[in-house]
């Protein structure tokens, strides 16, 4: 019997122990802690070490979210890895991951960036919806400062590490909604890599892929194209500003949220995520780890409904409402 609608059961996260503040940033990049502060909001952001790989933070954001769920790693008949610093061409992350966990369902990973996230959840929704699955692990795992320049004025003070999870299960009701979600290729430049790995094979004694980004174009593109998908995320799954409690965009940097929360008019009484001030730009995991934070911190409860949107490289982006676990 397939379900009418699938719901959030357990949400998990990792976060590297190595928190960077902005002076330290700040002096690779030759620039001043506020310069940091003043463009981006941040105040700092966490750094992997070797150990704390993209798979071993995925797993320890897995675990916690399965134990979130009260599942068993077995219960989970699909694992989606969102994750576009992953550099294994193959296998993909997720069959590693399935692995250390425990389970032989399905695995696949997933790349759309920093909307990785919203896209992973919404193949979840369908799966169960579908009755190809009951259970889906969606985790969101990246090591973005393995492809940032940590001397690039432009993109050192943004990045970081990190990794989020979700357990998603069968639902009578419609707790993960509709989602809306596009891309427009034209912008494809506007966030992107420095050259290829292809290239970068070819000739060893080049300087390896970076992420390259034009802030003042993607900032015009999320204004366009983001924020009526953010409405139009709203109106597909009935709902109003007065039904919701969270508002928890991608954390592209603490000013982008404002931004955007005050673009769409977001009121006072709904709660912001503003996880990116401590975590910095996590891209596919931010979104996770910033609904863990606030679950974690009692900012939002069982129950309460929230706006989910991811947005990026593509350019791409994807939004859903969903009820928290």
């Amino acid at each position: 019997m397939t379900a009418r609608g699938a719901r959030l059961l357990g949400v998990g996260a990792y976060r590297p122990k190595r928190e960077v503040g902005n002076v330290e940033v700040g002096e690779a990049i030759g620039v001043e802690p506020g310069w940091i502060e003043a463009r981006s909001g941040f105040a700092s952001r966490r750094f992997a070490s070797s150990d704390e790989t993209v798979e071993a933070m995925a797993v320890v954001a897995a675990t916690d979210a399965l134990i979130k769920a009260q599942l068993a790693a077995t219960d989970i008949d699909v694992v989606i890895m969102a994750t576009f610093t992953y550099l294994w061409q193959m296998p993909a992350a997720a069959p590693v991951i399935a692995h250390r966990l425990g389970t032989k369902g399905g695995a696949f990973d997933l790349n759309a960036a920093c909307a990785g996230f919203c896209y992973a959840l919404a193949a979840a929704r369908d799966f169960i919806r579908s009755g190809s699955a009951r259970h889906v692990l969606v985790v969101a795992a990246e090591r973005m400062t393995d492809v940032v320049d940590s001397h690039d004025k432009n993109t050192a003070f943004l990045f970081a590490d990190g990794a989020g999870a979700a357990v998603v299960g069968p639902s009578e009701g419609a707790d993960v909604g509709p989602v809306v979600w596009g891309c427009d290729g034209a912008q494809a430049s506007v966030l992107t890599m420095t050259t290829s790995w292809a290239d970068f094979a070819a000739d060893p004694t080049a300087e390896q892929p970076y992420v390259r980004m034009d802030g003042q174009r993607l900032a015009q593109w999320i204004r366009r194209e983001v924020v009526p998908a953010a409405r139009r995320a709203l109106d597909a799954a009935g709902v109003g500003w007065s039904d919701l409690r969270a508002f928890i965009p991608h954390q592209a940097n603490a000013r982008v949220v404002g931004i955007l929360a005050d673009v769409l008019g977001v009121p006072p009484e709904v709660v912001v995520a503003k996880d990116g001030v401590r975590s910095g730009n996590t891209s596919a995991a931010s979104i996770p780890l910033a609904m863990h934070a606030l679950l974690d911190q009692e900012q939002v409860a069982s129950g309460d409904r929230a706006l989910l949107i991811g947005f990026g490289a593509g350019a791409s982006y994807a939004a859903q409402v969903v009820t928290l676990p």
